[in-house]
């Protein structure tokens, strides 16, 4: 059963910085694409990075110069660093994995295969 364990969530102070991890039980993870999405109170899952399995990586507008998606494949793991948080980034963030995922397809949600729990994250003002 394949299962995303996200990490590395929590509460810091704007401008500040975290490092998001997201661990897959895929035996063939290097097959995959995989994706954060982030969901805030009241508001739909949207797309923040993603990293394809030839490392090509894509970002949301939003998030663009101020987050960098990477990914081990030795670790089964893939990356987000944030820097320059700001209040509108709180939400949880959600790992994804799409087998063989590619642009338009990882930017959407509803073509993802598997899903992390989620990790909060709070950016305080």
């Amino acid at each position: 059963q394949v299962q995303l364990v996200e990490s590395g969530g929590g509460l810091v102070q704007a401008g500040g910085s975290l490092r998001l991890s997201c661990t897959a039980s895929i035996r063939t993870f290097d097959e995959y694409a995989m994706g954060w999405f982030r969901q805030g109170p009241g508001k739909e899952r949207e797309f923040v990075a993603a990293i394809t399995w030839t490392a090509t990586t894509y970002y949301g507008d939003s998030v663009k110069g101020r987050v960098t998606i990477s990914r081990d494949n030795a670790k089964k793991t893939v990356y987000l660093q944030m820097n320059s948080l700001k209040p509108e980034d709180t939400a949880v963030y959600y790992c994804g994995a799409i087998r063989r995922g590619f642009q338009p397809a990882i930017r959407s949600p509803l073509e993802y295969d598997y899903w992390g729990q989620g990790a909060q994250v709070t950016v305080s003002s």
